[in-house]
Order: C-alpha cells, then sequence, then structure tokens
C-alpha cells in the first residue's frame, strides 16, 4: 500500500475471512512497532468472531473492542461505546472487522461521517471468490454496493482473500488473481494485496505482487 492509513476498514460479503484477515493485518501493524487497536463491529457472525484471538492480540499488545457479549451464546446487535474512541481520538491506528453484507455494514454507518471528515482512511473489500455470494465478479459488486449505500461510504481498495482454509493450494491462488482483477476493473479501486499462507508462500512469491503472509484463525469452541 502506498501509504498507510490511520484506520483501515474491513467488509465484504458473508464467510470472506474478513475477521481473519483483519487480525493478521493488525499484527503486521505491530510487528512494524505502530502503536494498534483492533474493534469488532461483527453483529451479524456468531461464529468467527475477532474475539477468538484475543489471547493473541493482547499477547502481542494490541488493544480488543468486542461486545461483551462476543463469543457467548447471546448475540445481541450492541456495540461498545469505546469503539467511538479509535474514531475521534487519532492517537493510534485502528482497525475495524465490519459484519458481512449490507446489514452488517449498518453498524460502520454509525462512524462514517467522522472517519470521512478525518479522511484518513481505507475501506477495503475482502473478496473470495470460492464463496457462494461471490462466485462471479457481478455478484461480488453486487454486495459491493449494498455495504457502500448501507455503510454511506465508499470502498478504495480489494484484498484478494481467495482461500479453501487449511485446503487452499498454490494453483487456487494463482487461479484466483485473474477473478480479483476483474472485480477490480469492474469497481475501478485497486487490489491492497492478496492473502496467502506461509505453506503456499514460496510457490507463489514470484508470480504474485503485493502478498500478505497470514496464519488461519482458530475458532474457540
Amino acid at each position: 500500500m502506498d501509504k498507510l492509513k490511520r484506520v483501515t476498514l474491513f467488509a465484504g460479503h458473508y464467510g470472506s475471512g474478513k475477521t481473519n484477515v483483519a487480525v493478521n493485518y493488525a499484527l503486521m501493524l505491530k510487528e512494524k512497532g505502530l502503536d494498534v487497536a483492533i474493534a469488532d463491529l461483527d453483529i451479524v457472525n456468531p461464529y468467527f468472531r475477532t474475539k477468538d484471538s484475543q489471547k493473541e492480540l493482547e499477547e502481542n499488545g494490541i488493544k480488543l473492542i468486542s461486545s461483551e457479549f462476543a463469543g457467548s451464546n447471546v448475540d445481541l446487535p450492541a456495540l461498545p461505546a469505546e469503539i467511538y474512541s479509535l474514531v475521534d481520538i487519532h492517537d493510534r491506528y485502528a482497525i475495524f472487522d465490519i459484519g458481512g453484507d449490507d446489514r452488517g455494514a449498518t453498524a460502520l454507518g454509525r462512524y462514517a461521517d467522522a472517519l470521512k471528515e478525518e479522511n484518513d482512511y481505507e475501506l477495503l473489500l475482502v473478496l473470495n471468490k470460492f464463496r457462494p455470494l461471490s462466485k462471479t465478479p457481478e455478484l461480488a459488486i453486487e454486495v459491493m454496493h449494498e455495504i457502500e449505500t448501507t455503510a454511506d461510504m465508499k470502498f478504495t481498495g480489494i484484498v484478494n482473500d481467495s482461500n479453501l482454509g487449511e485446503e487452499t493450494t498454490a494453483e487456487d491462488v494463482l487461479g484466483s488473481v485473474e477473478f480479483a482483477e476483474k472485480v477490480s476493473e469492474m469497481a475501478g479501486i485497486p487490489i491492497r494485496f492478496t492473502t496467502v499462507t506461509k505453506k503456499v508462500y514460496d510457490e507463489v512469491k514470484d508470480k504474485i505482487e503485493n502478498l500478505m503472509v497470514i496464519h488461519l484463525q482458530d475458532k474457540i469452541v
């Protein structure tokens, strides 16, 4: 990315891997020596939550802000007031994990005016071509527009997070590039980076630009 923005927001279709990308991105910023916090705005999906990575985040000195009900069997559309501190006080880098599709983007709408006023953010569309809701570029664009309309914010870039979990091969990642490039062309926004696990990194590192190596989040059960 040309210039690191203070706020990075990850949004996209249900099951795209937003939470995993957000957690890994926060850890990457921390490795650069930056003061970073992460907020869980996902009020839609009770399964994979940022809170599942709470121990790892805290061990790395990353503040996590999430609903007190996250990770429990109670899933209420309530967000802690502390999230406003990441928007109103510009003293640290902030990562936001936005809920899936336009329903999740409703939460983002609460902070849209302040974020646009500061104008130091990236809103990144997390794209996974292997999920049913984005199996064609047209479907991915449809979801993108729904989120933009609901949140009253425009996407600024794309994260190609096309994967099949632990079963992902180098061929899967390489085969997703053309798909992501088509979505990028249709949306008129650039691909910021492509995610890849360490397992396949060596096989694709010379074939894809702007890679971010990630590890897959474990679900706490």
